[in-house]
This record gives structure tokens, C-alpha cells and sequence, in this order.
């Protein structure tokens, strides 16, 4: 079947399970997860899988072995058609609706340090720069991983300080859980916003790239 749109009833899934994080509450509610949740998401990135690439449909359990939560599920169920290592696109359902983003998500040593020299060098800096103004100015929240304080090597008055203080970089936006969620509408504006996100995804994949380290 083609994808036509997330029902209510997941979103009353995972209204249930954040009031009740429990494997019994999921063992009781998994036909909603299976037919509410992962087959509309299959659906949707099926669809997009064509302009996009493929994406990858995270697990649901959380992995609780160093956390102090011990919550056995995530809250959310989350996609990534990954470019490189990291770097992709981004769509996510949950209680508080639709969440779609795209960039770099967890970079190694050897990635943060050739982000910054990119963003230090005003060549492939000042074009991030641009990248990133015309996000926020369309309405796309940037966040990521970033230092309180300005990376050890760079002044405080460096015009792109606020770049460089990223230990990863995303952009993204979330739509509340409305009525159109649980239409076909979702896949045309989830396919707008990757469409926006990808010349920050093209330059991650240019100057960052994947990890050149050995994986221990």
C-alpha cells in the first residue's frame, strides 16, 4: 500500500507509552506500533526513497546498558537516509508530532577537526555561513552538539565563531501533531524540507566526511 499518512492512533501510542514506558504496555499496544507507527513509515520512506535514497528505520528499544534511564523504548520512531557515515536526512514521528531534519548527527575526532578548518577557511566557510542564514531565515531551527565556550585555536572574534563552537551541525523543523499528519500531504513537505536541507548535507559530505579512524 502506498503511504497515507500517520493515523491518530499513533499518536496515541506514544502518548500511552511515555505515560507508561513499559514492555507490558508495548506488548499489549504492539499492533498499533506495527500498522499505526512502522508501516506508515516504511510507506513514507519508501516514497521518498526514489529522490532521497534509501533510509534506515531505527529500532525501537532503546539501548539502556551505560544509561541511567532504563526506559526499554524509545518515545519516537525515526528514519535516516544516510549520504556518508553520520550525514543524511532525517524524519521522526512521536506524540508531539512530525520532526524532519538533515546534517551531521555524531562526528568522530577526525571529522570535528576538518569541520573546523572548513569553516575557518573563508573559501568553504563563508559558503556554510550563507547555508545556515538562509535556514534560519526560512524557519528551520539549527542545533547539534556544540561547545560553551569558543574551540581552543580560534578568537572570540572570528566571524563564523558560533560555526565553529559545533561538534555536529543539523537543521530541522517540528510540526505539530494536526489534522494533515494523518494524510498523504506529510510526504510532500517532508520531501520539501530535505530539499532544503541538502546544500548543508552537500557541504558536510564535501568537507567533513566519513571517519577516517579505525573503529575500536
Amino acid at each position: 500500500m502506498g503511504f497515507t499518512g500517520f493515523p491518530d492512533e499513533a499518536f496515541l501510542f506514544y502518548e500511552g507509552l511515555e505515560a507508561d514506558n513499559s514492555k507490558s504496555y508495548f506488548a499489549h499496544h504492539k499492533r498499533f506500533y506495527e500498522d499505526a507507527v512502522r508501516a506508515p513509515m516504511l510507506a513514507l520512506t519508501d516514497e521518498l526513497a526514489a529522490e532521497f535514497g534509501p533510509a534506515h528505520l531505527f529500532r525501537p528499544h532503546r539501548d539502556v546498558r551505560f544509561a541511567r534511564d532504563k526506559s526499554p523504548y524509545k518515545t519516537h520512531q525515526g528514519a535516516f537516509a544516510e549520504r556518508l557515515p553520520g550525514i543524511g536526512l532525517y524524519v521522526e514521528i512521536s506524540a508531539r508530532g512530525l520532526f524532519v531534519a538533515g546534517g551531521c548527527y555524531t562526528q568522530a575526532a577526525d571529522q570535528v577537526a576538518r569541520y573546523r578548518a572548513a569553516v575557518d577557511e573563508d573559501l568553504s566557510g563563508k559558503p556554510l555561513a550563507a547555508v545556515t542564514e538562509a535556514l534560519a531565515a526560512a524557519g528551520y531551527t539549527l542545533g547539534g552538539e556544540r561547545l560553551k565556550t569558543r574551540p581552543r585555536g580560534f578568537d572570540d572574534d572570528h566571524p563564523r565563531i558560533e560555526l565553529l563552537r559545533h561538534k555536529s551541525l543539523h537543521a530541522g523543523a517540528r510540526f505539530d501533531p494536526e489534522p494533515w499528519l494523518s494524510t498523504p500531504e506529510v510526504r510532500p513537505r517532508v520531501a520539501r524540507a530535505w530539499r532544503d536541507f541538502a546544500p548543508l548535507v552537500d557541504w558536510l559530505c564535501a568537507h567533513v566526511r566519513g571517519s577516517e579512524l579505525p573503529r575500536r
